[in-house]
């Protein structure tokens, strides 16, 4: 009996305590702080913490709906229903008149009647001369090395003082098929441009993400094999253009026995560039082992003609102020 009196006698003192402090100015302002959402915080570390918490609970939650919907799936077996098509950029892109379909009666015409065709029907063997601006770097030095490592039957002639005119000129007369020409800003590649010879076209790109094979973890190093070309994703008409004026400077002759591959990936009008070895393991598994550089372009012009500043004529032309206008328009 004297107990549960105590007891009782307690539990009354603590509640009084309770809502006596619950009139206390401070006291409130204090819980009302806490229950305060993220936005109205004030100290950036109290905030840092409670986005991490939220972040961590809703990935846990979408985890856990995933595994429930995948169960849900196995159980159903066939009666489930189809998985949905997740919205990305590509999938609401805007219909583009100029999409083509590689079994289009015109687009086979067209590669018959192309400026490439020699090259893609093996009639004729590319050469390609690869060079920089006048003052070059070490880092464009460098990434040069790796480029003519590339590209089969590439040689590296030393810019000087020469003009790109000229330059055009003298590679015409040595009988090259092609010229890359790599610049730099602050003392890093920045641009390429490509000029197909004798008569064009000149594409120049914006160069970007920019990775050696020293960089690349557990990278394997080439041999002197012809590698294997692929071109992907190259939709539309500038894109079939585009495609394949980079898939001329390689030699369409590929030398199997060296399992090199080299692919052009074309995503939201950024061309990512990547080498690999393909690797046998057993006969149901193959593996791929990078053998580097990486790097990614983007179209800047595509010009008729070789290169000329002056009185050049433009087949396409990047501009910011019409084209950035909508996320979901590429051009490729």
């Amino acid at each position: 009996g004297e107990f549960q009196t105590f007891q009782h006698y307690f539990i009354q003192i603590n509640l009084s305590r309770m809502s006596d402090e619950s009139f206390d100015p401070a006291v409130q302002s204090a819980v009302s702080y806490h229950k305060l959402p993220i936005q109205s915080r004030k100290c950036k570390i109290v905030k840092r913490q409670m986005f991490t918490k939220m972040k961590k609970d809703k990935n846990k939650r979408k985890k856990k709906l995933k595994k429930a919907n995948e169960e849900l799936r196995k159980a159903l077996g066939d009666a489930a229903s189809p998985k949905a098509t997740p919205h990305t950029l590509e999938s609401l892109r805007p219909t583009d008149l100029t999409t083509l379909d590689a079994q289009d009666e015109e687009v086979i015409k067209d590669k018959q009647m192309d400026d490439f065709k020699k090259y893609f029907s093996c009639d004729v063997a590319p050469r390609v001369l690869v060079t920089t601006n006048k003052k070059s770097s070490l880092e464009t030095r460098k990434f040069l090395d790796e480029l003519v490592n590339v590209i089969p039957n590439s040689q590296y002639v030393k810019r000087g003082k020469c003009d790109m005119k000229d330059l055009v000129q003298q590679s015409v007369e040595r009988e090259f098929t092609d010229m890359i020409v790599i610049n730099e800003a602050a003392k890093k590649p920045n641009s390429i441009i490509i000029c197909h010879l004798p008569k064009g076209p000149t594409a120049t790109f914006r160069l970007t993400s920019i990775k050696l094979k020293k960089a690349l973890k557990r990278h394997g190093n080439a041999t002197s094999h012809r590698p294997e070309v692929i071109l992907n994703n190259f939709n539309t008409r500038l894109g079939h253009s585009v495609g394949r004026m980079i898939g001329s400077l390689f030699h369409f002759d590929p030398q199997f026995k060296g399992r090199n591959c080299v692919t052009f990936h074309n995503q939201r009008d950024f061309i990512f560039f990547r080498r690999h070895r393909y690797v046998f393991k057993n006969g149901a598994r193959v593996g791929l082992q990078e053998l580097g550089p990486r790097f990614t372009l983007k179209l800047r012009r595509l010009q008729k003609g070789t290169f000329d500043t002056s009185s050049a004529e433009y087949e396409w032309f990047y501009n910011h102020k019409q084209m950035d206008i909508n996320r979901r328009t590429f051009f490729l």
